[in-house]
C-alpha cells in the first residue's frame, strides 16, 4: 500500500461516524422512556374533609387592664400629730380597723369645756324655772288683791250714792283697783319673761350638748380608721407628722381586689358588625362569661362575668370599655396587670370550620380553598371568613354541605388538576402517611396550643411538613 496514513485516516473518520451514530440512538430511546414514564406517573395525593355545618361560638380576644372593685383614699378629719400607725404597710385590714392615732390632747380639753357649758346651761335653767315659780305665786298674790279691790269699790259705790261715804274714800278704793289691775299685768308679764328665759336655757343646754357632741366626735376621729375592706399602700406618713382635716394627700389608700374588675377595650367597629349580625339573624347573643389569659400566657383558673358595656365611644381610641368581674380570693390579679379576654359574644349558625392549612391567599389578597369536584379534579372556592374558634376559621360563606375541601396537599396541585382525594385521618388513626392531619383537629390534642393564633401556626407548619413529606413520597 502506497499511503498507510491515508487508510489510518479514513478508518478512524468511519469509525467516529459509527459512534455518533449510536449515541444519537441512545438519546433517541432516553426521549422516549421519559415520555412514557411522564404518561404513566400517578396523579396527586391530597387529604380532603366533607363540608358540616354547625353552630360555632364567636370568641372575641381583646386587651385589658385589672381595677380594683373599690378604691379609698384614707384621709384626717382633724388636725394633730400622729401618735402611732396601727397597721403594718401592704397587709389587708378590715373595715373599721384602727389604722392610725392622733394626739388627743386638745380633744380631750374641748370635752372638759363642752362638760362645762352643757353644766352651765342646766343650771342657768333651774335658776329660769325657780324665777318662773316665783312669778306664777306674785301673780295668784296680784289677782287675789285685785279682787279685794274690786269688791271694795262695788260696796262703796252704793254708798257713796247715798251719800254714806265721802268721795274721796270712794276715789281712793278705785285707785287703789287700778294699782292692782297693774300688778296683775306686771305679774303677768314676770311670768312670760320666766318661760322665755326657761326656753333660753334650755337652748343652751342644746347648744352645750351639741359643742360636747362635736368635741367627742373630734375625739374619736383621732382614731383614723379603714372605711372598706381591702389591701393597704405604702403609708405616706409616720408617727410625729403633722396632718389636717383639710390635706389633700391620702394617708394611705386601701383597694379592694376580691372581686376584682378588668377593664375590656372593643373597637367601635367590631361592636357595629358584632350588633349588625345580631340585628340580621346572622348570629345569636353569645353567653357573658369571660375567660383571662395572663401576661406569662397561662389562663386565669376562674371564670368572670361581664358586668357592663358603656353607653359611649372614647374619642381618643374610638373604643367601647366593657367590664368584667372577676373572683380574686388568692390575691392572684394585682391593679393595673395587663391581660387578654376571651369573650364570646355571640353565636354563628351554619358555620364551617377549617384549619390553617385549607386556607390559600390569592394575590389579590383574596380568601380562598380548593375542593375536589365529582370529576376528582381541583376546583377553587371563594369563601368568608369570620374569627377563628379553637384554632380553626369560621367560614361563613362559600361553601356547600357536602364538598370535598382539600385540607393537606393543596399547595402541590392546581385548579383543574386530577388529583386522588384521600379522607384527612384523625389523630387515632394508625397510618403514618398523614403527619399532619393531627394538627387539624386540635380539640382532640391535649398538647394543642391554647390560644387560637397558636394553634393556626401549628396546623400551618404541620401542612408544610406534610406537604414535604408527600412531595418527597412522590
Amino acid at each position: 500500500m502506497k499511503h498507510p496514513y491515508l487508510a489510518l485516516m479514513i478508518a478512524a473518520t468511519l469509525s467516529g461516524s459509527a459512534l455518533t451514530l449510536t449515541g444519537c440512538d441512545k438519546q433517541d430511546e432516553s426521549a422516549e422512556a421519559g415520555a412514557a414514564a411522564a404518561q404513566q406517573m400517578p396523579p396527586a395525593v391530597v387529604n380532603v374533609a366533607p363540608v358540616t355545618f354547625q353552630t360555632v361560638p364567636q370568641v372575641q380576644t381583646f386587651s385589658g387592664r385589672t381595677t380594683a372593685y373599690q378604691t379609698a383614699d384614707v384621709r384626717p378629719q382633724v388636725s394633730g400629730i400622729i401618735d402611732e400607725v396601727l397597721f403594718r404597710e401592704g397587709s389587708p385590714v378590715k373595715k373599721g380597723q384602727a389604722l392610725y392615732r392622733i394626739n388627743t390632747d386638745n380633744y380631750n380639753s374641748s370635752i372638759e369645756s363642752g362638760q362645762a357649758a352643757v353644766a352651765q346651761a342646766e343650771a342657768s335653767l333651774v335658776t329660769s324655772q325657780a324665777n318662773y315659780n316665783n312669778a306664777v305665786a306674785e301673780l295668784n298674790s296680784r289677782q287675789a288683791t285685785l279682787m279685794q279691790a274690786e269688791s271694795d269699790v262695788n260696796r262703796l259705790k252704793g254708798l257713796v250714792e247715798i251719800n254714806a261715804i265721802s268721795q274721796q274714800q270712794f276715789d281712793q278704793a278705785v285707785t287703789a283697783l287700778r294699782t292692782a289691775q297693774a300688778a296683775v299685768q306686771s305679774a303677768q308679764a314676770n311670768i312670760a319673761q320666766s318661760k322665755a328665759g326657761i326656753e333660753s336655757a334650755k337652748a343652751n343646754i342644746s347648744a352645750a350638748q351639741s359643742g360636747l357632741k362635736s368635741s367627742q366626735l373630734d375625739l374619736s376621729r383621732t382614731i383614723v380608721r379603714a372605711p372598706i375592706s381591702g389591701q393597704t399602700s405604702r403609708s405616706e406618713v409616720t408617727a410625729g407628722a403633722l396632718v389636717n382635716a383639710s390635706q389633700a394627700t391620702p394617708l394611705v389608700t386601701i383597694s379592694q381586689l376580691s372581686p376584682i374588675y378588668v377593664d375590656i377595650s372593643q373597637s367601635s367597629s367590631d361592636l357595629l358588625k358584632l350588633r349588625q349580625q345580631l340585628a340580621s339573624g346572622e348570629a345569636q347573643p353569645g353567653g357573658n362569661t369571660v375567660e383571662l389569659v395572663l401576661e406569662d400566657g397561662s389562663t386565669y383558673p376562674a371564670r368572670g362575668k361581664l358586668a357592663l358595656a358603656e353607653a359611649k365611644v372614647d374619642e381618643s381610641t374610638g373604643a367601647v370599655t366593657l367590664r368584667a368581674v372577676f373572683p380574686n380570693e388568692q390575691n392572684l390579679l394585682l391593679p393595673g396587670m395587663y391581660v387578654s379576654a376571651r369573650l364570646i359574644q355571640s353565636v354563628i349558625s351554619n358555620a364551617v370550620l377549617l384549619p390553617q392549612s385549607a386556607i390559600i391567599r390569592s394575590p389579590k389578597g383574596e380568601t380562598q380553598v380548593y375542593i375536589v369536584d365529582s370529576n376528582n379534579k381541583i376546583q377553587v372556592r371563594p369563601v368568608t371568613i369570620d374569627g377563628t374558634y379553637q384554632g380553626k376559621w369560621i367560614i361563613t360563606a362559600g361553601l356547600k354541605s357536602g364538598e370535598k375541601v382539600v385540607i393537606t396537599g393543596g399547595s402541590k396541585v392546581q385548579p383543574e388538576q386530577e388529583v386522588v382525594a384521600k379522607p384527612v385521618e384523625t389523630p387515632n388513626s394508625n397510618s403514618s402517611n398523614t403527619p399532619a392531619t393531627a394538627s387539624t383537629t386540635p380539640n382532640n390534642n391535649k398538647s394543642a396550643p391554647k390560644t387560637p393564633m397558636q394553634a393556626a401556626n401549628a396546623a400551618s407548619a404541620a401542612d408544610s411538613d406534610a406537604a414535604d413529606q408527600n412531595t418527597a413520597a412522590n
